[in-house]
């Protein structure tokens, strides 16, 4: 078994590295995972879900010996299926339903390079939080400070991470959560361009274009390479963006050309926020000007609150059949047994929106994104926060009541910036570039151009090799 120090002091990249040159096995790599989720999850509540025994015995049996063999992934708890592992979407409404039967495209594509699918990380309640805090399984805790939010909804991916249990794991993001729970734990999150990883095959759209799946990691190298492994569309796929000739490691060996960069230190309206997020905004704009990039504030001109409101009204929407279905397939009708108060009121406000009022939504927030969409014509990255704040304390998003608008005024008064690029389908990154007075971690987002994540790759590498971030870590006494 590794130490400890053995085991943090090395990305995924590098475990890999060691088990394909026999310094370690492909078990040694999944056991030592196994022993530090035992050791930490108990202080942060990152797994709510194990399947060490099926993981290794799939890993004994195997024959093959691809490049990643033994290397230790979680998925989160969220949309991405995993044959004979159970998925709840942190709701007790979906606890004790039969497990999928057949991996996810992505899934697919992982289990075949190697990884071994050690369980499931928390999630919010159907995802619809910007911190995890699900009734089903409690709180998930910030490693830097555990009485704080690891951010949502990959909050345990995020928290797991985070805090030594493994260096990357699966995350998924409808308006930030791969980016949020980055910023919050102090990692590497990126939401790649619609249509660079498959969603397929259990759902033939991920809600009109707005939700990605990827990964919350350590290192911007392994965030590259899980993208080589996963990138490309799958059968059937209604959107397409085809990865970078050699791949995204290849691409961020090289530094990235002088960039048009634009950045915004304010909320979208120009009002003053946290000055610990916008102070690191700043810095990262003075840092991107030192290593040779065109660099000025300004921002995209659009309305921010227009095109959040509509967005969300798709997303609320999309999601009332979908438990429409799940009440016929249960027999009855769904109740506070069941879900939680907030995700009744968003099931009472998809079943009360019309089709028209719906398609209405649908295409103003195409048109708003057209709008945002111009100021890439002129800059080729934007540099927001990623959060108005640093990580508030645990209950600051509460769940417990079901009024939808006083929920969501909440929501993107900590998170405005990130969900403007789930509906406009762009490449966006968090990266943990500065630490509050407090010492919990706060991210810089950068936004890339549509299909340009090679491009926006190569920046945060530049970026992490001036300003590395890799050896700051919390310490849980496990």
């Amino acid at each position: 078994m590794m130490t400890r120090e053995e085991w943090e002091s090395r990305d995924m990249t590098a475990l890999a590295q060691l088990q394909r040159s026999g310094e370690v096995s492909p078990r040694e790599l999944a056991e030592t995972a196994i022993e530090r989720i035992e050791a930490l999850n108990p202080h942060v509540n990152a797994v709510v879900l194990k399947a060490y025994g099926s993981a290794l015995a799939e890993l004994d049996g195997r024959k093959d010996k691809p490049a990643w063999l033994g290397v230790p992934y979680l998925i989160k708890d969220l949309h991405a299926p995993v044959r004979g592992m159970a998925l709840t979407n942190g709701s007790r409404l979906f606890q004790g339903m039969p497990a999928p039967e057949m991996d996810s495209n992505l899934v697919s594509r992982l289990r075949a390079a190697g990884f071994v699918f050690l369980g499931r990380t928390n999630s919010p309640e159907l995802g619809l939080n910007a911190s995890t805090e699900p009734v089903a399984y409690g709180p998930t805790k910030n490693p830097w400070n555990t009485t704080h939010i690891a951010g949502g909804s990959s909050g345990g991916a995020g928290a797991a991470v985070a805090s030594g249990m493994l260096p990357a794991a699966h995350a998924t993001d409808s308006a930030g959560s791969i980016r949020i729970p980055a910023s919050c734990n102090g990692l590497v999150g990126l939401k790649p361009t619609r249509g660079l990883n498959p969603f397929g095959p259990h759902r033939g759209d991920a809600n009109h274009g707005i939700s990605h799946e990827h990964a919350v990691t350590r290192s911007v190298r392994d965030t590259a390479a899980l993208l080589d492994i996963t990138a490309g569309p799958d059968v059937g796929a209604p959107y397409f963006s085809a990865p970078p000739e050699g791949g995204f490691v290849a691409a961020i060996a090289k530094p990235p050309r002088r960039l048009r960069i634009g950045f915004w230190p304010r909320n979208w309206q120009g009002e003053p926020i946290d000055p610990e997020p916008a102070q690191a905004v700043e810095q990262t704009a003075s840092l991107l000007e030192e290593l040779g990039h065109s660099v000025e504030e300004t921002k995209p001109e659009f309305d921010s609150g227009a095109l959040i409101g509509d967005m969300m009204t798709v997303l609320m929407t999309t999601l009332g059949p979908l438990l429409n279905n799940i009440e016929r397939q249960i027999g009855r009708s769904i109740g506070p047994d069941d879900l939680e108060p907030q995700s009744l009121g968003v099931l009472e406000r998809a079943r009360a929106t019309s089709v028209d009022t719906f398609v209405i939504a649908l295409m103003r927030m195409q048109l708003e994104v057209r709008r945002m969409a111009a100021f890439f014509e002129t800059h080729d990255i934007l540099v927001t926060p990623t959060l108005t704040m640093p990580p508030p304390p645990l209950g600051h998003l509460p769940t417990d009541h079901g009024d939808v608008d006083a929920f969501l005024k909440r929501l993107f008064g900590v998170a405005p910036f990130a969900a403007p690029f789930n509906a406009a389908g762009q490449p966006a990154i968090s990266l943990p570039l500065a630490w509050s007075k407090s010492g919990l971690p706060i991210g810089v987002q950068l936004v890339g151009r549509y299909g340009r994540d090679a491009e926006l790759l190569q920046l945060a590498a530049q970026i992490e090799t001036a300003r590395p971030w890799f050896d700051k870590r919390p310490v849980l006494d496990a």
